[in-house]
Parts: C-alpha cells; structure tokens; sequence
C-alpha cells in the first residue's frame, strides 16, 4: 500500500515509460498483467524513499567497526533514545545501512505551515532539515520557534512568500522554525542556514549533514557497488570520466589504499572544486580532478612532457568508470518529474560520445564500467547492444558483487548477456514502509535482502577492452 501518490509524469514521458515496460519481449516473458503490475509498482515506489539510509565507511582513516559505534551514538542522540540497528553490508564491507521509519501515518498537522520545494521535499524524505532557500510560503504569523507542519509542493505553483497556498502539497512532517516568516522573506534571500528543524518526519532518517564527515559519505546503495565492481588495484591509473561530487571518486581511491593514481573529470568548474574539497576532507591524495568535457580527453599526437592533466593519450587507463549524465528517472524519492520527452531522450547521443572515447583512453586488457541512475532501455540496455555491435574489441563481463537484478528485456540483448547486466529495480519490493516494532521482529538477512532490492533504480554494465581499435 502506498503512502504517496504515484509518481507525477508529462502525459508523453508516461506513454514513453509505459510502452518501455510494456514492450514485446517483456509481454513475451512475464504476460500482459505481470508487465503492467510491475510497471505501475515502479511508478508507485519513485515517489517513495527507499528503506534504508546508505552510508559509505572512509576505511582510508577508520575502521567500519568505530565508525558503527560513532554513529549508532549520533543516531541514538538524534532519535532521542530510539534504538535502531545499524548494519554493515556482508557483501560490501565498507557500506553501513540505517533503516527508514515510516511512514509515521500518526503524526498530527498544525495550523501554521511552511510550503518547500520539491527538491527540499524530497531531501526532508531523506533526513535534512529544512533550509531557507528551500522555502516558498508560510503561514501568515509565523514565529521561530513556532511548531509547524512541513509540505512541498511538487507542481511547482506556490508563489514564493505566498501566506496561504490551496494548491496541491503534500504533507511531509513538522518541525520547529528556526526564524520568523518576516525574517525568512525580508533577508532577500540572502539567508543559508536552517529554517525549519524537522522534529517529526513523516520518513525518520537520521540527519547526516556535517556529521562524521571525514569518517563516512552519504551514497545510494548501487552507487557504492559500482566502485567494487570496477574493482581497482593500488598502483594502477584509473579514470572516472563524468566525477562530480566525487562519491565514487573518493571510493575508487580508498579501495586502492590511496596508493596509484584517479584521475577525475567534470566539465563544470565548481563540481570539479567540490571533488577535490571531498578528496581533501576525506584525505585522500592520490586523486587528481581537472576541469574538462570528457568528449574531449583524447589527445591528437603527442602530449608535452610533464602535463598531468586532459587531453590524455590514447589506452593509458587501467579502469575506467563512466557514470554518466543521464536522465536521472531512478532517483528517489521523487514525487514529480517534470522533464519532456524531448529532455528524457536526449542523453543517449552524448553518452555513445563519452563511451566511445572511453574505449580509446582504456588500455587492452583494461576494465571499462559504464552505470546510470535511470531506468529506460535507450540509456541502459540499449545502450549495451550498441556497444558490443559498434566495438568488437570489447566484451560483457560477470560483475561482482552481484546485489541487483539482471537486465530488461526489449533491447534484443541474449538472456545470457542480460544475466552479465546489473538493473536495480525496486518494482520487485511488496511491502511498504517500516516502524520500529517489525524492524525488531526483522531477521538481519531479511533485511539486507530488502535493502538491496528498495535502493534507487540503477544501471551497471562492465566491460573488458580485449585489442586495441
């Protein structure tokens, strides 16, 4: 049962969506009713915040087992007494895992309101306060330290400073107000800090924001297993081509001891300026981030002796991770998506560019992991087909840790190549939401067979590069 509506779409990107879950080979495989069941479970849990908050250990500067102990002491503090496991991943040993209490149906709606946006919105779903510059409206006579209900509004209609909205919002919890309705909408939005401390969320999460923050990084399960999966070694060169804010940067490097070289890009200069504030924060050294279009990093002819940095020459990477930009229809929770179809299918063009000139930084012999966060076929499976057919020197390889699905159907892909993919589909989940007395009944493994499968929807494929072409 559903806490939320569905997730919010333009009529063409559902009719895009729909004939993409109900294509041919899946009708083929499951049945009409199953396809269909399992599409509407998918629109049904994007508006809906997966189980469990996912931590990453920095094991560069910490055991997971302090770590664990550190953090079961903030969440407990947080949480005011509640006590509420944490657990480490059996498979991926650096991940901890916090399960997420809710939906808390019980809570009680105040008079006086503060309206979000729904970017905020979906951050309060994942354990942030509330930020000034998230906040649209409030109620009239509004005072800090005011008990007040949390909404967002996830069409985008409320007026910024509007005293009252009746348009469609959704409740999200309450919290306290930091400042004064005059003081949030007379400071010219020039204001940073807290607006609303969120007391009662309609989802508990622990709030994580400037917490042991050289000691853990906040990620999306899939997104850590696609640091095992490329697997790098200490003293090899390795590349993350689209890097930005450094997640899986910051984990390639700890994962080889911060011994070797990452090299990571992004063509936006202030992501590339966060890259290195979290490899300094985490102190990690042996990562060097540049400024640069990945569809660009190929150097024509020799480079100059002593230049570190983009164009690069040609198979001089171990491993390269391409994470790339994509439409993003995985993340969660996401109430509403207001993308065109136009916007949703345009990323496919620029992804075979970034991969193509993947194929000629990496060396013979080298590992190629290309992931999304998205859940259509074109960026994805489709994606994969072409792939193999326009690069005979590259081959599907098994990827562990094996903590998804395989992949869709419909891109003409074998069954045997869908069994190399790994597709995080959380349509496969039944149950919905978590309150502390069956979380106390839950047994571990139940658990983390839950957590693997109610994650954000993602995409892994690895490749091994076996000639130069």
């Amino acid at each position: 049962m559903s806490f939320f509506s569905k997730i919010l779409l333009q009529p063409e990107v559902e009719e895009y969506l729909g004939n993409v879950f109900r294509n041919k080979e899946l009708i083929s495989a499951l049945g009409t009713l199953e396809a269909e069941r399992k599409y509407e479970s998918l629109l049904n849990c994007l508006s809906h915040p997966p189980a469990f908050t996912t931590v990453r250990v920095n094991t560069h500067l910490a055991s997971v087992k302090q770590v664990k102990n550190l953090l079961f002491e903030e969440i407990h503090k947080q949480f005011k007494g509640l006590s509420v496991p944490i657990l480490q991943h059996p498979e991926l040993q650096d991940i901890l895992l916090i399960p997420v209490i809710g939906p808390r149906k019980d809570l009680q709606k105040q008079s006086s309101e503060v309206i979000v946006g729904a970017q905020c919105g979906n951050s309060v779903l994942r354990g942030a306060h509330v930020f000034v510059p998230g906040i649209i409206s409030a109620s009239k006579f509004m005072k800090a330290g005011d008990v007040v209900s949390v909404y967002s509004d996830i069409e985008g209609k409320c007026k910024r400073g509007a005293k009252e909205f009746l348009g469609t919002k959704v409740f999200i919890g309450n919290g306290i107000s930091e400042l004064s309705r005059s003081e949030i909408f007379s400071s010219g939005g020039s204001l940073k800090g807290i607006g609303v401390r969120m007391t009662d969320p309609v989802y508990l999460s622990p709030s994580l924001d400037n917490v042991l923050s050289s000691y853990l990084f906040l990620q999306n399960l899939p997104s850590a297993v696609v640091s095992h999966v490329l697997n790098p070694q200490p003293g090899e060169r390795i590349l993350d081509m689209c890097a930005a804010p450094g997640g899986k940067t910051t984990h390639l490097a700890t994962l080889m001891h911060d011994q070797g070289e990452v090299i990571a890009m992004d063509k936006i200069a202030n992501k590339v300026k966060k890259i290195k504030q979290n490899a300094a924060l985490l102190q990690l050294n042996c990562i060097k981030a540049f400024c640069c279009d990945g569809t660009k990093a190929l150097a024509i002819g020799k480079k100059e002796d002593g230049q570190e940095g983009p164009p690069f020459s040609a198979e001089s990477f171990d491993r390269i991770l391409l994470d790339v930009p994509c439409s993003g229809m995985g993340q969660r929770p996401n109430m509403a998506y207001f993308w065109t179809l136009k916007e949703v299918t345009s990323y496919q063009p620029l992804q075979r560019k970034l991969f193509s000139m993947a194929v000629k930084l990496l060396k013979p012999g080298g590992t190629l992991v290309y992931s999304t966060c998205t859940i259509t076929l074109s960026e994805n499976e489709e994606q994969v087909a072409w792939a193999l057919e326009t690069f005979p020197c590259l081959q599907l390889q098994s990827q562990e840790p094996r903590i998804g699905g395989e992949g869709m159907m419909g891109a003409g892909l074998s069954l045997d190549q869908l069994k190399l993919l790994q597709r995080f589909d959380p349509s496969s989940v039944t149950s919905r939401g978590m309150d502390i007395n069956s979380l106390q009944d839950s047994r571990e493994e139940d658990l983390i067979l839950l957590a693997n499968k109610d994650c954000i929807g993602f995409f892994i494929a690895k490749f091994i590069k076996l000639n130069s072409k």
